[in-house]
This record gives structure tokens, sequence and C-alpha cells, in this order.
């Protein structure tokens, strides 16, 4: 094992607080565009201000976003999140699309950087070789090929009939074997 996780922030899993239950909260908090008038390792970043930002500020009334003009620098776009984080991706000669996909990323994303070592409640000596347990571990391998709705795999096969099938099952034997059930039709 070797020594390069002790250099990294150690916790545990943490999740905004029920964010969707009742509504959405994006983690995005502030976006900061940092980019050369004249340089010209910025133009995708000046086109996406010039044609594009306005539609960004427009779909997302919830970021704040900056400009930051810096004579002969390279273009940057600086992301802070709810959580205290932040990210920072260098743009340079990036296209005005690749910029507009970089945004939506880091709209999407929670904030917490890659750069985290994950903390267990649970330790062993000895760690599975196998990976972690998902509840797609023990699963029938047909299943990956067959087309859905499917009626042999909607019901469990471990799972007893429902009192509504049994129910079903004794009217239909009742009415078809009893010479009352020949009568009535």
């Amino acid at each position: 094992m070797s020594n390069s996780h002790l250099f990294l922030k150690s916790g545990f899993i943490r999740t905004p607080s029920q964010n969707g239950v009742g509504r959405y909260v994006c983690q995005l908090q502030r976006v900061v565009l940092k980019f050369c008038k004249n340089n010209g390792s910025s133009r995708g970043m000046r086109d996406f201000i010039e044609s594009g930002l306005v539609d960004f500020a427009k779909n997302n009334p919830g970021i704040v976003v900056y400009l930051k003009p810096r004579r002969h620098r390279t273009a940057v776009i600086s992301a802070e999140y709810l959580n205290g984080d932040k990210q920072y991706i260098n743009c340079r000669n990036f296209a005005k699309e690749e910029i507009i996909k970089w945004l939506n990323l880091l709209k999407t994303q929670s904030g917490n950087t890659t750069g985290f070592r994950y903390r267990k409640l649970l330790h062993t000596d000895h760690p599975s070789i196998q990976g972690p347990w998902t509840p797609y571990t023990f699963k029938d391998p047909a299943e990956n090929l067959a087309k859905f709705p499917d009626q042999d795999l909607s019901r469990p096969k471990h799972l007893p009939k429902t009192a509504t099938e049994e129910l079903l099952e004794l009217f239909q034997r009742s009415s078809l074997g009893s010479p009352e059930g020949k009568r009535a039709e």
C-alpha cells in the first residue's frame, strides 16, 4: 500500500441533506470567467461571453457569474460551491462549445473533488478481491438480454402467490369443476 493517501483530505461521504426531496438546490454558487481581451488562447471564452453568456445566466438564475479580464493570461473557469470547495478549469484554446459543456458539468456536480480519501466505519485486514457488493451481484445474466416488460421476470420466483391469485384460482376451479357451476351457465 502506498502512502499517497496521506496527503488527501479524508472523511465520510457527505451529501447535501435531502437535496431534491422538497426541491432541487443547485450546489454551484459562483462562476468566475477569467480571460484575456487580446490573447489568442482566450478566443473561445470571448466568443462564449459575446454569444452564450446571457443565455446561460437566464437559464441559471441561482448561479452568480463574474467576468474578470486579465492581461496576458490564459482563460480559466473558477467555480465555487455551497460547501466551500473550489474548482479551476484551464480553458486554453477551448472552443465556445467546450466551455458550454464544462459549465454544464460544473453546474451538475456537487462540489466534492476527486482528491478525497473515503473513510469507512468498518475495517478489515483482508479486503475482498471480488469488489464491493451491489444489488446486481447475484442477478441472473439472462436479465441482461430480456426485452421488458417481461412476464417471467416481473414476478420473483421465490415469492408465494398473492391472496388475490389464490382466490381467483379457487373460483375458477369451483366454477368449472362443480355441477352447480355448470348449471349456472
